[in-house]
């Protein structure tokens, strides 16, 4: 405590040593201030002016404020900075204190913890994730807006891979642990003794009444995940001193069940955000969201980040997914369903943490009242029966119909945005709130009488009756009709052409009036809680139902784009061979003209299973080495894929080098992260990995280039045995063909028109003998002349001789018959005969009609 200083700062002072690490907001009255490096900070990041508060006999404090009702934009920009803001609010009434208003900080909100519905992302998780290093690293990951809560043990090289999976925008650990994090992640470290499997563990057996951690499905190899969700829960109850109801039971994963997908991957294959930040185009994610609530947008992301490895499991998704497939009505009549239903889970986080508005409660009323809905369209498809989770679905879903009628009971059509911003409770749901509105009515309907019968009195016929919140209720009358003013008029207020009056009669109906109007909000406040209570008491069963409705809604959108987009059902074995009949890029097919994707047939088995693909830039490798790895995934998270056939023997990892980038913050250049990532490649593949490699060794020498690919390509067959596509510019790795029993050549086929190239995206089997790159650098808009040069340079490279001060060769002779041409008519018919179905009369008859044309064009 500073000597001098004013009782308010020493209150402020003693709150904010509480909450060192964060902004204090502090309230006063209709804004929140902040004070000394708090103010200065909050008026650099949110250009607020910085003002001065007297201190009493000590120095004046810098200051900064908001008002309350602009509060949320401010905080959003705070919190999405990375700082921690904590929310210092008045916990009594201030005409009632003695003294200093009492104060106490209701929630600290940061990135990972925030329930602030402008701070969240409505198709995307908010997960706070706590990890607890170790041989076996431990992860607990806890969304607050929606209470989801899971625990996972994953091996120090597949963590990264799982923080992907969760996206978390703050991460807890021990203090001094030596993990890094993406740069836009909050690091929050905690004291190590927090991390106390023990402790997590009494907690959760005391919040969902278990004799054992066993009803949860927990085993003793699952501590280090315990030891994570003790310093996770003791974190979140520090910065939500209300408590956490919403919290669901944990759930168990298994990181054998799914596959890890770490970032590059993630990234190169577009999963879920662009390559580029910034740039145009579409995510697999944008091409199969065709979900209808916000809960199902979010469960489809998780899918996408999570791929299946269990056959049994792949299948039983695609088994509901085709059901709704073949039955367009249904599927129909299901999303149509879905429509009407609002993001239940964050609804009922927000009522059970006390923050739910009336227009909460009835976006959650609606939503309860399609369920039957739900469940009609549901009961249609005819073949439900051969989709066990469909049948697990239909069983599950709780209407909740006692939920339902009691908001319907209470709730008005139409809830205001906010309590006290109109009336939320439905007359005839509560007799003393309907007593408090027929007094609030009638004494404004005797107020709205005064006005008429004062006018006879006084004779004044512009005297009227008005109201504001600063004096009341008053009666106007003009100054020129101030000689008329009965001896009963109190004068109230003097206005430039008016005056205002209040008599004893308006004063108590006054009161009685704004009395009531108190009572009524004090009334609603107090129904409101208790429907939140109400709510509270349902949580479970609520959230079993948005969990259902999510994955439904999650079915029917990859139905729906099946449907849309011709994708077929992958036949899902454990064998080890691969083949898409006829497969499209989805992302690429939805972004050209219907119907003009060209596709193509991959098969890949125990003959085959090295593909090294050659062809010039721009005829399509990079698409279709993609297009593999995103069949895989699409096949493996439950997706059906665009192909005409597709057979799938299940991966256990896609591993992608696709691209150039180089790391400046830490020191890498393009060609030491291509290295790295080929190195993580050949150091955790296995037999049933699919390895894309697009390129490697671009960074340096040529001869160094096709020196680690040649033997990166021989490690992946001979010691790792896994499926490979390998992309490549270096035609010398053609070669490998000849001395890897399972390696094949295929390249994407051009052809050259005169001096044109056309690309016809298609693949074939063997080898590219040239690139055209020069041909691409033109496209690209190099001036002409460079194009030329170029060409000069390279027939010179291309014939053995030095390049400096060479003389460029002659010319050809633009009189002369170029035979071999591309372009001719005669050599374009002499490319279009297939010799092997020729009989020899045939092939006599058209070398004769060739020869003829040829000298007809001589």
């Amino acid at each position: 405590m500073r000597r001098n200083e004013t009782p308010l700062m020493q209150q402020y002072r003693e709150i904010k040593a509480r909450h060192q690490n964060a902004i204090l907001l502090f309230r006063m009255g209709d804004f929140y201030e902040m004070f000394f490096d708090d103010a200065e900070t909050a008026s650099r990041e949110l250009g607020l002016t910085l003002t001065s508060r007297n201190n009493g006999g000590a120095a004046d404090v810098p200051l900064a404020g908001v008002p309350v009702k602009a509060v949320s934009g401010y905080l959003r920009r705070l919190v999405e900075r990375g700082f921690r803001v904590a929310i210092c609010e008045q916990i009594e009434d201030p005409r009632l204190a003695k003294g200093i208003v009492r104060r106490e900080v209701v929630e600290t909100v940061t990135p990972g913890t925030t329930l602030e519905e402008d701070l969240l992302e409505a198709a995307r998780n908010n997960f706070l994730v706590a990890v607890e290093p170790g041989p076996a690293m431990g992860l607990a990951a806890l969304d607050l807006s929606t209470g989801e809560f899971a625990l996972e043990v994953v091996l120090p090289s597949d963590l990264p891979s799982a923080l992907e999976r969760y996206g978390p925008r703050e991460v807890v650990l021990p203090v001094g642990a030596a993990l890094d994090l993406e740069p836009d992640v909050l690091r929050t470290e905690r004291e190590p003794w927090e991390f106390d499997a023990g402790r997590a563990g009494e907690e959760l057996t005391r919040r969902f009444n278990l004799a054992t951690l066993d009803g949860l499905g927990l085993e003793p190899a699952d501590r280090p995940a315990l030891a994570a969700a003790a310093a996770l829960l003791r974190y979140a109850a520090e910065l939500k001193p209300g408590g956490l109801p919403q919290l669901a039971r944990p759930r168990v994963v298994r990181g054998g069940d799914l596959m890890p997908l770490d970032e590059m991957t993630r990234r190169n294959l577009e999963l879920v955000e662009l390559l580029r930040p910034g740039a145009t185009g579409l995510t697999l994610l944008a091409v199969l969201d065709r979900t209808a609530t916000p809960m199902g947008a979010r469960l489809l992301r998780r899918w996408l980040l999570a791929p299946l490895r269990a056959p049994a499991a792949i299948r039983a998704r695609h088994d509901a997914v085709d059901v709704l497939f073949q039955d367009t009505r249904g599927r129909g009549r299901l999303r149509e369903a879905a429509d009407g239903v609002r993001d239940v889970e964050r609804l009922v986080g927000r009522a059970v943490t006390g923050r739910a508005t009336p227009r909460d409660l009835g976006a959650l009323r609606d939503s309860l009242g399609r369920l039957p809905d739900v469940r009609a369209a549901l009961d249609g498809p005819a073949r439900r029966e051969s989709s066990a989770e469909l049948e697990r679905l239909a069983r599950e879903l709780d209407m909740l119909p006692d939920l339902a009628d009691e908001l319907r009971h209470h709730l008005v059509d139409q809830p205001p945005a906010a309590a006290g911003e109109g009336d939320a409770i439905r007359p005839g749901a509560d007799a003393r709130l309907d007593e408090l509105r027929e007094l609030r009515d009638g004494g404004k309907r005797i107020i709205a009488g005064i006005q008429a019968r004062e006018r006879e009195r006084t004779g004044i016929a512009s005297l009227k009756v008005g109201f504001n919140k600063v004096f009341g209720y008053y009666i106007e009358v003009t100054r020129a009709n101030r000689d008329a003013i009965p001896s009963d008029y109190e004068r109230r207020q003097t206005l430039t052409g008016a005056e205002r009056y209040v008599t004893p009669e308006l004063k108590d109906l006054e009161a009685r009036v704004l009395g009531a109007e108190d009572a009524i909000a004090q009334r609603e406040r107090e129904l409101l809680v208790a429907l939140c209570r109400t709510i509270g008491d349902r949580l479970e069963r609520l959230q079993r139902t948005a969990r259902g409705l999510a994955e439904l809604d999650v079915y029917a959108a990859l139905a729906e784009v099946a449907a849309r987009e011709g994708y077929v059902r992958p036949t899902v074995t454990n064998e080890f061979r691969i083949e898409f009949l006829r497969s499209r890029h989805p992302v690429v097919e939805r972004m050209l003209p219907r119907g003009s994707f060209i596709p193509n047939d991959i098969l890949m088995d125990e003959h085959q299973r090295v593909i090294l693909l050659t062809g010039p830039n721009m005829a399509g490798k990079s698409t279709v080495l993609r297009q593999v790895g995103l069949l895989v995934v699409m096949a493996q998270m439950g997706a059906f894929v665009p192909a005409e056939r597709a057979t799938l023997g299940v991966i256990d990892r896609v591993f992608t080098r696709v691209g150039a980038s180089d790391n400046l913050g830490r020191g890498q250049s393009t060609f030491m992260v291509e290295m790295a990532e080929a190195s993580a490649i050949l150091h955790n593949a296995s037999a049933r990995s699919l390895v894309l490699l697009d390129e490697i060794g671009r960074g340096t020498s040529t001869y160094d280039g096709v020196a680690i690919a040649w033997a990166v390509t021989e490690h992946l067959h001979d010691r790792v045995g896994c499926k490979t596509v390998f992309a490549t510019h270096y035609h010398e790795l053609t070669q490998l063909t000849e001395e890897l029993a399972h390696a094949r050549n295929f390249n994407v086929v051009v052809r050259e028109v005169g001096e044109e190239v056309v690309f016809l995206h298609r693949l074939e089997p063997g080898g590219a003998d040239r690139s055209y790159g020069i041909h691409v650098a033109r496209l690209a808009g190099l001036p002409g002349a460079v194009v030329s040069r170029a060409r000069q340079i390279l027939a010179l490279l291309e014939s053995g001789h030095h390049v400096a001060g060479a003389v460029p060769p002659p010319a050809p002779d633009a009189g002369q018959l170029a035979l071999f041409e591309a372009g001719h008519p005669v050599l374009e018919d002499l490319r279009a005969i297939e010799p092997d179905s020729l009989t020899p009369l045939e092939a006599l008859n058209r070398l004769a009609e060739l020869r003829r044309r040829a000298r007809e064009l001589g």
